[in-house]
């Protein structure tokens, strides 16, 4: 009889950075299956100020890197991104068809009840010489903690016809900040007007990279996929400037949650629908009209008459921060949710909290009380991100 290994005993992965990560002081903990550095000597408070003022550099190799292509249709035809779109289509809430090239899609991958399976990037990779020389595919980051789990969901869902080609031997760095793009594009210039939300390949420590224009932390910045023997000399090369500092998953955290984003496992799950996980942005407007979607009738149904449920930013007042689990009353008394993700906002000067309410509560400014080791600490509901997202708008 084949045992199968507890993921909770299996050994710890590592990425192409372990052993810059150890050079550079870094503190190693599990996370998702893999030793990364939590926090560096600077300490979490001035990374997070680091990334907020110059530029941070972000070990995110952990994270799932896939292409999905078509088994069927001939590379380079005209129908080749409308038949892997339509695919993708069934299982996301996005619009994908009408995906430009060189464009990236923030959206969803549903489960048939309209639950959250992970949150995605997917881009349509950009034409070579006016041309689709890529067949069609589409290339697809998800979250590290769930990625075996979403490949093996796309391959249970669209294996008959599509491919699901993971991206084994490849890392993933993101530089963020206000000065991420003059650092780039010191090396290669081109990088400086990519529109936000855009990918492009591009020539970095002389090797050919795919770099996006996007990013977790609220700030302007990029993501570089590249292979793993070329991802320690990049991570250095861009190391090396003055304005750039090594960010570990402290400061990560907190930079999202300022910026009112989503932790996937946290914030939101399968039980959650995009509807009631604030997300409906990520729903396109054809999407919203005709459906055919995974969970459809529950999403569009809760999109007309609304969610029991709201995903919403909490403010409490003091110096107390709320963390995950502290459960949210009304000033009566009575429970209607509970925190999700919360800690101490640096840039913003005070503690910030996102949880799930009672829909009856979600209005801004609505007063609220958190339940903080037995005693009821004031707060309200207020509007995220709490600090100005600053992505670049062209």
């Amino acid at each position: 009889m084949t045992q199968t290994k507890d993921p909770k005993t299996a050994p710890l992965k590592r990425t192409p950075l372990h052993e810059l990560h150890l050079e550079l002081g870094g503190k190693m903990v599990p996370f998702a299956g893999y030793e990364m550095p939590v926090q560096y000597p600077m300490g979490v408070l001035k990374e997070h100020q680091h990334t907020r003022t110059k530029a941070g550099l972000f070990d995110v190799s952990h994270m799932g890197q896939c292409f999905l292509n078509s088994k069927t249709v001939e590379h380079g035809s005209i129908g080749a991104h409308e038949a892997i779109a339509k695919a993708i289509e069934t299982l996301v809430p996005g619009e994908i068809q009408k995906l430009k090239p060189g464009r990236i899609r923030y959206t969803l991958l549903l489960n048939d009840e309209g639950g959250i399976r992970d949150d995605l990037m997917i881009t349509r990779p950009p034409l070579i010489n006016g041309e689709d020389k890529m067949g069609g595919r589409l290339f697809l980051v998800v979250n590290a903690a769930v990625k075996d789990q979403d490949f093996a969901y796309l391959r249970e869902r669209l294996g008959d016809v599509f491919d699901v080609q993971v991206m084994e031997g490849f890392g993933l760095l993101a530089l963020q900040g206000p000065m991420a793009a003059t650092i780039l594009a010191s090396h290669a210039p081109e990088v400086a007007t990519m529109p936000f939300m855009s990918a492009q390949s591009i020539s970095l420590a002389d090797t050919q990279v795919f770099v996006s224009r996007c990013g977790y932390t609220g700030e302007d910045g990029f993501e570089i996929s590249c292979q793993e023997k070329d991802t320690m000399a990049i991570a250095r090369l861009l190391l090396a400037h003055d304005e750039v500092e090594p960010i570990g998953l402290g400061a990560r955290d907190s930079l999202r949650l300022e910026a009112g984003l989503c932790l996937y496992g946290h914030d939101m799950d399968e039980r959650n629908s995009p509807v009631e996980a604030n997300l409906g942005f990520a729903l396109g407007k054809r999407r919203r009209e005709e459906g055919g979607f995974a969970g459809a009738d529950r999403i569009l149904r809760e999109l007309s008459g609304g969610p029991s449920i709201l995903r919403v930013g909490i403010q409490p007042e003091g110096r107390a921060p709320a963390r995950e689990g502290v459960e949210i009353q009304s000033v009566d008394g009575k429970t209607i949710g509970q925190v999700t993700s919360g800690g101490f906002g640096p840039t913003h000067g005070a503690p910030v909290a996102m949880g799930y309410v009672d829909a009856e509560f979600s209005k801004n400014g609505t007063p609220v009380q958190l339940m903080v080791r037995g005693k009821a600490l004031p707060a309200k509901v207020a509007d995220m991100p709490f600090v100005p997202q600053n992505y670049y708008r062209g």
